[in-house]
């Protein structure tokens, strides 16, 4: 996969294909819902975008999260990671999380989490593959 090129990116710098990634995952969520939310992450310190391109073309994203929580130490918690689904399955994903895994060791993340939604069965076997485990439920309520 000697084509392929990661790095952190300004999702702004890249909003229409980000926001037609992000909604690739959240397709019952209104663009303009996305665009606004995507702007006001990119203005949070902690936030980090990475982008997966392969032959200049931004085929992957994933958000990131700088936190710090005592069962773990310093954590990446990747939020909305998508491989566009018109290429999946094809090892981009596999790719994508090396790399993120990789970053992470280089900037001294002590460990990696994620939240993937209950219903989408393939992503859990695909993180479980991985190397990711189950370590509790998320629990949320829209106010």
């Amino acid at each position: 996969m000697s084509n392929l090129d990661f790095k952190l990116i300004r999702p702004l710098d890249y909003k229409e294909r980000v926001i037609e990634l992000l909604s690739q995952l959240n397709p019952t969520k209104e663009i303009e819902k996305i665009s606004t939310l995507l702007e006001s992450m990119s203005q949070i310190p902690n936030y980090k975008c990475f982008g997966l391109f392969a032959h200049n073309e931004l085929i992957g994203i994933s958000s990131g999260w700088t936190t710090f929580r005592i069962y773990c130490g310093k954590q990446l918690e990747l939020d909305n990671v998508i491989i566009d689904a018109k290429i999946q399955s094809k090892g981009y994903g596999k790719y994508f999380i090396d790399a993120i895994k990789q970053w992470s060791l280089k900037t001294e993340y002590e460990s990696i989490s994620l939240n993937t939604y209950v219903q989408n069965s393939r992503s859990h076997k695909f993180y479980f593959n991985q190397g990711f485990k189950v370590l509790g439920f998320h629990f949320e309520q829209n106010l």
